[in-house]
């Protein structure tokens, strides 16, 4: 892997390593990302990225290693990268008994934005997203494609330097996330990092480079063309099969 120069660093990590007592979950995994960088962070079941992640969002500490996101450490200003990430789960994270308009004023004064802020960024994006019709409605009564598309633009609302999304697309047809992974693009676009796990390997192609991990530990890390060269296949469901077959964990 090039060396990267550091100012151009979104997430820097160095050996970082969780343990559960006997259970070593993540085993000293180490990675950079690039600014406006789309990074896949593939794995199975059990592999350890929901772990990693967590760790990467402030949300866990490492047990050993060390690690950068947005250039705050992860040991020792969480509070610090929780204000300047973004964060999308599969279940989309949403107030189904609010509005719109209403999950967007939430959101928006969480992050700190001014009441003028929300106002100007809630018409640009109920535009964007074509909600004008729906911006006064409850999001619980909102097809999944929306409230996809929707929770996204939450989660980036605030420009944050960095967004992680995990299994983003779940649940939704393949026309949906192909538009969603347009809202991610115009993202990266804008200079936001876009951390993604995802279990579909068509997906993966949209990256700009993935890691992959197995049992706790990266196996294969570079670009979908570079990493499909190495395992001499033309598609990543055989790059992940290959991996997945090699794990001696699950679930």
């Amino acid at each position: 892997m090039k060396t990267l120069d550091p100012t151009e660093l979104s997430i820097k990590a160095d050996k970082i390593c969780k343990r559960f007592g006997d259970f070593t979950a993540v085993k000293e995994i180490s990675f950079e990302v690039e600014k406006g960088e789309i990074f896949g962070f593939l794995g199975a079941n059990g592999a350890g990225k929901t772990t990693a992640m967590r760790m990467l969002c402030g949300l866990s500490v490492p047990t050993s290693g060390s690690a950068t996101i947005a250039g705050f450490d992860v040991y020792k200003q969480t509070e610090q990268i929780k204000k300047h990430i973004g964060y999308m789960s599969q279940k989309f994270s949403l107030y189904e008994d609010l509005t719109v308009l209403e999950n967007l004023e939430f959101f928006g004064g969480i992050y700190g934005l001014s009441r003028q802020q929300i106002a100007d960024k809630s018409d640009q994006l109920i535009q964007t997203l074509g909600l004008q019709k729906e911006a006064k409605k409850l999001v619980g009564g909102l097809p999944l494609g929306w409230k996809q598309k929707l929770a996204f633009s939450t989660a980036v609302f605030h420009d944050p330097e960095i967004v992680f999304l995990d299994e983003p697309t779940g649940g939704v047809d393949p026309v949906t996330r192909r538009q969603f992974w347009d809202l991610i693009y115009e993202a990266a676009q804008r200079g936001i990092t876009i951390f993604v796990t995802t279990h579909y390997m068509d997906e993966a192609e949209y990256c700009n480079r993935i890691s992959m991990m197995v049992d706790g530990s990266i196996s294969a890390l570079g670009s979908p063309s570079e990493l499909k060269n190495q395992f001499h296949t033309d598609n990543m469901d055989e790059v992940f099969y290959q991996l997945a077959r090699a794990a001696k964990r699950g679930d």
